[in-house]
């Protein structure tokens, strides 16, 4: 059974986006491949410890972001749209339930931007994590555009 990414309203999303100097296909890789992605993926600080990951449309993501201070945070995320090298989607089973739609549109050979889009079912659930989301997004593309410089040297 395939899981539809859900249709929402503005005041039911979380979006962030950034321009990458760097191709799509290495954007991509950096988000697919769990070698890249548990060096970036989470705010500043953060680390990761990924239990499974099976990148493919119905396959599970389970992982434990270790907080910098104190803190072990289970994940568990299914795949629900995978499109090499444009979309990745999944949908979290860990609370706050929500899902995240990541665009990556080619702007020329060495230019991608990304447009990474947080779900909710409801206002009220979106509205508890969009004063503390937005600014640790921007933490995870800092992060990303790191590793994305160590995968180009």
């Amino acid at each position: 059974m395939t899981t539809e990414i859900i249709k929402t309203t503005p005041d039911c999303e979380i979006v962030s986006s950034r321009i990458f100097n760097f191709s799509r296909e290495l954007v991509f890789r950096a988000w697919s491949e769990p070698e890249h992605l548990k060096n970036w993926w989470g705010p500043a600080g953060f680390t990761n410890t990924f239990n499974e990951f099976d990148f493919r449309v119905g396959g599970k993501w389970s992982f434990i972001m270790h907080g910098p201070e104190k803190g072990n945070y289970p994940n568990e995320c299914e795949f629900i749209k995978i499109e090499k090298p444009s979309i990745i989607a999944w949908k979290r089973f860990s609370k706050p339930h929500f899902q995240v739609l990541a665009t990556f549109d080619k702007l020329s050979d060495n230019k991608t931007k990304i447009v990474f889009k947080m779900l909710f079912n409801s206002s009220e659930e979106c509205g508890k994590l969009k004063p503390f989301v937005v600014d640790k997004n921007e933490e995870n593309f800092d992060k990303l555009e790191v590793e994305l410089a160590s995968m180009n040297s």
